[in-house]
């Protein structure tokens, strides 16, 4: 009688481990299956960032020159900025399609075609989407975009500024191309105002 009843325990309490640890099992392969989720999820955001990093570099300027002053009608004030950009990094080609200004107020026409987009601010003003225009260097293709291997020299026409950009005037070029990072550009006019200078 006390051998049937200790096998009998013995059954049950076989039973009852194998209950646990069904439970441990099926519990353990949720919290798996659920960081396994959770895994090729973060993987895939971040294959994501690091192709749209990707795309946002490839689509860089890069300034190629020193920024030429200019003071064209000789009036001690600049009238104009010249530089070189190229595509950083053998990178997508971007439209430098020019921008149309038909009232020649030094700014771009709302219907204007360009997509790079231009800015100036110094310390009493921020102007965007001033008139510029380029001209290709060396190798060129004869269209608007800048591909790799090509540079454009880049004038900025200065004439729609309040007031005149006169000696120690500190100033900011943004370029803004459609895709890809803004190429920043400051610079001070040094003390005396020539018909070209260079402002390192």
């Amino acid at each position: 009688m006390l051998k049937k009843i200790y096998r009998n325990e013995r059954g049950i309490t076989g039973l009852e481990t194998a209950i646990i640890l069904i439970a441990f099992v099926v519990v353990a392969s949720v919290f798996a299956y659920t960081v396994l989720s959770a895994g090729i999820f973060s993987s895939q955001k971040g294959k994501e960032a690091i192709y749209s990093g990707l795309a946002e570099v490839r689509a860089a300027l890069s300034l190629k020159s020193s920024i030429v002053a200019e003071d064209t009608d000789a009036d001690d004030d600049v009238d104009q900025l010249v530089f070189v950009v190229a595509v950083a990094l053998e990178g997508e080609a971007i439209d430098f399609a020019i921008p149309t200004d038909a009232d020649t107020d030094g700014i771009a026409d709302d219907s204007s075609p360009n997509v790079v987009v231009i800015s100036y601010s110094d310390e009493t003003q921020r102007i965007d989407d001033i008139n510029w225009s380029f001209t290709p260097l060396g190798k060129d293709d004869g269209d608007s975009l800048l591909e790799p291997g090509e540079q454009f020299a880049i004038t900025i026409d200065l004439s729609a500024m309040d007031g005149d950009i006169v000696t120690y005037t500190t100033f900011m070029i943004e370029i803004k191309p459609p895709n890809g990072s803004v190429l920043m550009i400051e610079k001070t006019i040094g003390g005396v105002v020539d018909d070209i200078m260079i402002l390192n």
